[in-house]
C-alpha cells in the first residue's frame, strides 16, 4: 500500500521555495522556486509572501500534471515556533496563530506549515503536517546555562537534518538510532554541531543567530565584551548589528561572499586571506565537534558530516585532521530534507509513528 501514497513536500527558504511529490519512498517530482530580490521586495514581512508563494507552487504542480486530489499528506518544513520535542506535529490553529504572528521569529520557513494547511484544506483526503522543526529541544539541563540567567542557552540548529542523516547512518550499519551516541555537523549557510545521545540531541549550539562556530553568513560566537562596546558605540543601529550577526556575519564578513565554493576556488588559487579564513571556519568547526565530545563523555559512536559544504573535499578533510581521533568520521553530503519531510509523513500515514499535538 505504501507505493500507493502520495505526498507533498514543502519548503521555503530565504530566496527559493522547494517542493517535491513522492509516491511511496519514489520521488516523482522535485523543483525548486527561485524567488528574485525583485519580486519579493513588496513584502515587508514574510508572512506576506503566503499567497505569492502559495500561486506559484500551485502553478508549477500544475504544470506538471500532479493530481492534487490524490494527495494524502502535505508536509511542510517547520517554522519558528515554541521549542518541542522532535517529531511529527499536525499543524492546528495554536500552531497557525504562533507561524503567522512570528511569535518566537520571523523565518522563511514558517511559511511552511502555513502554506501545508491551507493546501490540504482545499484537498478531498489530505492533513497537513511539519516535523523537527528548528526548535526542536532535547537539551539536558545543564546545557541550557549560559552563564547569566536573563540570556539561557536555546536549542535552534538543523534538526530536520540532523536527525534525517542520523538514523540513515543508524540504518546503514544496522543499529537503532536510539542506541547510538553521535556528533552531526550540518554545514550550511548556517553551522550546528548536534550531541545526539541514543536519540535525543542532549546539546547543540544555537545555529540561527547565536554561538558555535562562524559559518558563511553567520558571526558564530562573538567576544562579548568588544561586542557590548560596539553596541553602545552609537557607530551602529540594532538592525546593523544583527545584521553582522546574521546574515552579514561569518564569511560574507571577511570575504564578501556567503558561497563556499567561491572561498575554495580563491584560496586554491593563491588567496592567502581566503585560505586562511576558511581554514579558521574549519578549525571552529572542529572545536565545536571537541567540545560535543566532552558532552558525550568521548562515548561515540560515529561523527556524521552533512550539508551542503561537505561536497568540498579539502574543508572537510580540514575538520576531519582535528576530529579523527575522537571518533570513525562519516560524510553524507548535502541536505535532502524533502525526502526527510516525506518520510516522515509516511511514516504518519502507516501508523509507524503517531502525531504530535502543538500546545
Amino acid at each position: 500500500m505504501n507505493e500507493e501514497i502520495r505526498i507533498l513536500a514543502i519548503n521555503p527558504g530565504s530566496t527559493s521555495t522547494k517542493i517535491a511529490v513522492y509516491i511511496g519512498t519514489s520521488p516523482v517530482f522535485i523543483q525548486t522556486i527561485r524567488h528574485t530580490a525583485e519580486k519579493l521586495a513588496p513584502f515587508k514581512i514574510i508572512t506576506e509572501q503566503f499567497e505569492f508563494r502559495k500561486q506559484l507552487i500551485l502553478e508549477e504542480l500544475k504544470s506538471a500534471d500532479i493530481r492534487l486530489d490524490l494527495i494524502r499528506v502535505v508536509m511542510g518544513r517547520g517554522g519558528l515556533l515554541k521549542p518541542v520535542e522532535s517529531g511529527v506535529f499536525e499543524v492546528n490553529k495554536k500552531m497557525l496563530d504562533d507561524l503567522r504572528s512570528c511569535k518566537y521569529g520571523e523565518h522563511a520557513s514558517n511559511l511552511g506549515g502555513l502554506i501545508a494547511f491551507d493546501i490540504a484544506r482545499s484537498l478531498p483526503n489530505a492533513k497537513s503536517y511539519i516535523t523537527n522543526p528548528v526548535v526542536v529541544d532535547e537539551l539536558n539541563d545543564l546545557a541550557r546555562f549560559s552563564g547569566h540567567p536573563l540570556l539561557p542557552r536555546r536549542s535552534i540548529f538543523h534538526a530536520l537534518n540532523q536527525k534525517a542523516v542520523a538514523r540513515q547512518h543508524a540504518r546503514s550499519i544496522m543499529r537503532k538510532y536510539d542506541d547510538l551516541n553521535l556528533i552531526v555537523v550540518h554545514l550550511g549557510g548556517g553551522i550546528t554541531v548536534g550531541a545526539h545521545k541514543k536519540g535525543r540531541v542532549v546539546d547543540v549550539n544555537q545555529g540561527l543567530d547565536g554561538d558555535g562556530p562562524f559559518s558563511p553568513e553567520r558571526s558564530g560566537s562573538l567576544p562579548v565584551g568588544d561586542l557590548t562596546r560596539l553596541c553602545f558605540s552609537r557607530k551602529y543601529s540594532q538592525q546593523e548589528i544583527l545584521k553582522m550577526i546574521k546574515g552579514e556575519g561569518g564569511l560574507v564578513a571577511y570575504l564578501g561572499t556567503n558561497s563556499a565554493y567561491e572561498v575554495e576556488q580563491r584560496a586554491s588559487k593563491g588567496d592567502v586571506k581566503a585560505k586562511m579564513t576558511y581554514d579558521a571556519m574549519a578549525y571552529q568547526v572542529a572545536k565545536e565537534v571537541g567540545a560535543m565530545g566532552a558532552v558525550l563523555k568521548y562515548e561515540i559512536d560515529g561523527i556524521l558530516i552533512t550539508g551542503g559544504i561537505a561536497h568540498d573535499k579539502y574543508f572537510v578533510n580540514q575538520i576531519i585532521s582535528y576530529i579523527h581521533r575522537i571518533a570513525p568520521v562519516h560524510v553524507y553530503p548535502g541536505e535532502d530534507e524533502m525526502k526527510a519531510l516525506a518520510m516522515n509523513g509516511l511514516r504518519v500515514v502507516t501508523g509507524a509513528v503517531q502525531p504530535k499535538t502543538y500546545k
